[in-house]
C-alpha cells in the first residue's frame, strides 16, 4: 500500500496550491479519503474528507469556503485545492485512507505547505 502526496511548497498569503495523493496497493474506490495537517507543536487535525464515491464531503471550520477536496477514482487520486491561503495554514499535509475494517487505515508520508511572504 502506498499513498504519495505531492504539490506542497512555499506560497504567499492569498495564494493557491493543489495537493495530490496518488494511491496504490488497495481498492481505492472502496475507501474514504481524507487530508490531515500537523503544524509544529500542534496535534494532527482533520482538514477535509470525502466519501468513497465522492458523494459527500466535510471540512474543518477553519478551511470551509477556501479548500475543496475531490477525487478521481479512475486515477486512484485524491486532491485538495487550497485557495486564499493564510500563514496559519502552514503545516505538513497528510493523505489518509480508511476502509471498512480497522486494519484498513493508511497514511502518506506528508508534504510541507508553507504560507509566508
Amino acid at each position: 500500500v502506498q499513498l504519495v502526496e505531492s504539490g506542497g511548497g512555499l506560497v504567499q498569503p492569498g495564494g493557491s496550491l493543489r495537493l495530490s495523493c496518488a494511491a496504490s496497493g488497495f481498492t481505492f474506490s472502496s475507501y474514504g479519503m481524507s487530508w490531515y495537517r500537523q503544524a509544529p507543536g500542534k496535534e494532527r487535525e482533520l482538514v477535509a474528507a470525502i466519501s468513497s464515491a465522492g458523494v459527500s464531503t466535510n471540512y474543518a471550520d477553519s478551511v470551509k469556503g477556501r479548500f475543496t477536496i475531490s477525487r478521481r477514482n479512475a486515477k486512484n487520486t485524491v486532491y485538495l485545492q487550497m485557495n486564499s491561503l493564510k500563514p496559519e495554514d502552514t503545516a505538513v499535509y497528510y493523505c489518509h485512507a480508511a476502509g471498512v475494517r480497522i486494519s484498513q487505515d493508511y497514511w502518506g508520508q506528508g508534504t510541507q505547505v508553507t504560507v509566508s511572504s
